[in-house]
């Protein structure tokens, strides 16, 4: 093993409460615990914020919406890119904080993440100027045009799989448009973000920026309920998603929601022609992100194989998965770090479990034992199921992906569909006209042809069934997720 690389912990930041401009703790002195899931170890304390951090934030926020959202645009979008490139200066420093916490692998991930983060930080502060209205013709007389205006208070809750992005994309969104910001981290990863906190501040006028460290049953049930918050920005499960829909339905607040998946893939016989299966096979397995411990809710956790090719392509996608080096996510060499807690372990060991005692074969991987060391499932494929089966239906969020096989394309479509959810799809053919037709008839989102890869700032992201509401990651999105449209007619006869 190779030594392995030590995070520098944010300073300021370890309070977990960034409000006004200020750092403190929480005013009862209640505290968190953050863990290094690859190493069962805790890293450090952080504020265990509630309703009154929760109070001041929004206050804050509320006091600076009128100064910031009357900024030139084009200034605002200056300081969003200047916090991009501050983050990419420091993206060594505060991808080892990440691997750390979030046990996503150095090597693979976490680097990655962290100069993603930055460069979606850069792509808003380069679209914030793109908030343009309409003008409409209504008539000699009549002058009527349309603006883009912010909801104002924006409260955004995020996950642990990938804080650094999701945070990056929330402040992003919701500062450019104009809005202002309460960010709740979650509490197993909150620490990549308090040094993105720490990196800006200075950066924005205190009260733009807010981030609230705590509990999902404390700090964000208070952020979604506070009548001072316009708009909940929520990437999470689908049941916590469920709640926060309530909470904002009590007063009609404004609503994004991006939540579960259990994403088909989907492999035609000529996707392996001409010396593409190993290309195929590699991108398979990074649809299923198990570089990423199958922790992203667009994984493509059901893989559908067309039965002439499913000796030929099960085994190579196999070899790629067992490749990966699992181990410390602060190992340079590694390449699969750790899931995130004990009980995200847990239930994995449970869903594979209950699947081997069904009867389901393994082409790789067993139930995962109990690991001292450290929160390490490894990467799984699952054999001889079908789509009805509860390992094939719902999501594990690990590294557990699931293979049918199947005959025709309208018998591929049909399991693809047969979901509740509808956040992302893979489709690996190299005919056209079955792309068109597979592309239309899938729901889905977000559906990739011949790649697996992952978001890339400029497209709409969101889902469909209840994978969630609206779109983020493009300035359309932004535009209709974070403004809203305010329409001005003007009598020109009857003015002065």
């Amino acid at each position: 093993m190779a030594e392995l690389l030590e995070p520098k912990l944010p300073q300021a930041g370890l309070a977990g409460c960034y409000i006004d401009g200020k750092w403190h703790w929480p005013a009862d002195g209640r505290k968190l615990t953050v863990e290094n899931p690859s190493r069962r170890t805790p890293i450090c304390e952080v504020g265990r914020g509630a309703k009154a951090e929760i109070d001041l934030a929004v206050a804050a926020a509320r006091a600076a919406l009128p100064a910031w959202r009357a900024l030139a645009a084009s200034e605002r979008g200056k300081r969003l890119a200047e916090l991009g490139r501050r983050l990419e200066e420091s993206a060594e420093e505060v991808a080892r904080v990440l691997a750390a916490e979030s046990g996503n692998a150095i090597k693979t991930q976490s680097r990655g993440e962290a100069m993603g983060a930055a460069g979606v930080l850069k792509y808003y502060g380069g679209v914030a100027v793109e908030q343009k209205g309409e003008t409409l013709p209504l008539g000699p007389g009549l002058f009527s045009y349309s603006t883009r205006e912010p909801h104002g208070v924006v409260g955004s809750i995020i996950p642990w799989n990938s804080p650094l992005q999701l945070g990056a994309v929330k402040i992003s969104m919701a500062l450019a448009t104009g809005n202002c910001l309460v960010l709740k981290p979650a509490e197993d990863a909150p620490l990549a973000i308090l040094k993105l906190a720490e990196l800006a501040d200075g950066l924005f006028p205190p009260g733009v920026f807010n981030v609230v460290t705590g509990l999902g049953e404390e700090a964000g049930a208070a952020l979604a309920a506070h009548p001072g918050v316009d708009k909940i920005s929520f990437t999470g499960s689908s049941e916590v998603g469920r709640l926060i829909g309530r909470a904002t339905a009590e007063r009609i607040a404004k609503l994004t929601l991006e939540l579960g998946g259990k994403s088909p893939t989907i492999v035609f016989p000529d996707a392996i022609e001409n010396g593409r299966l190993d290309t195929t096979a590699q991108q398979v397995a990074n649809a299923m992100r198990f570089a990423r411990q199958g922790q992203s809710c667009t994984a493509g956790s059901r893989l559908f194989v067309h039965k002439d090719i499913w000796d030929v392509l099960m085994p190579r996608v196999a070899e790629k998965a067992a490749a990966l080096k699992v181990g410390d996510a602060l190992d340079p060499d590694v390449d699969m770090g750790a899931v995130i807690n004990a009980e995200r372990y847990g239930e994995i060991r449970n869903f594979v479990a209950e699947a081997e005692a069904e009867g389901a074969d393994f082409l790789i991987g067993e139930t995962p034992a109990e690991n001292p060391a450290g929160f390490l499932p490894g990467p799984t494929i699952i054999t001889g199921v079908d789509n009805s089966w509860r390992i094939v239906r719902e999501e594990v969020f690990g590294p557990v992906m699931v293979a049918i096989p199947f005959e025709t394309e309208a018998e591929a479509i049909a399991m693809a569909n047969d979901t509740h959810y509808g956040l992302a799809a893979f489709i690996f053919t190299h005919d056209i006209s079955r792309i068109t037709r597979l592309t239309r008839a899938i729901d889905a989102g977000w559906i990739q042809v011949n790649q697996g890869g992952g978001q890339i700032p400029g497209m709409s992201y969101g889902g469909t069934k209840q994978s969630g509401t609206g779109s983020e990651y493009s300035i359309e999105g932004a535009l209709e997720a974070y403004t809203y449209r305010k329409c001005v007619t003007i009598n020109v006869e009857q003015a002065g």
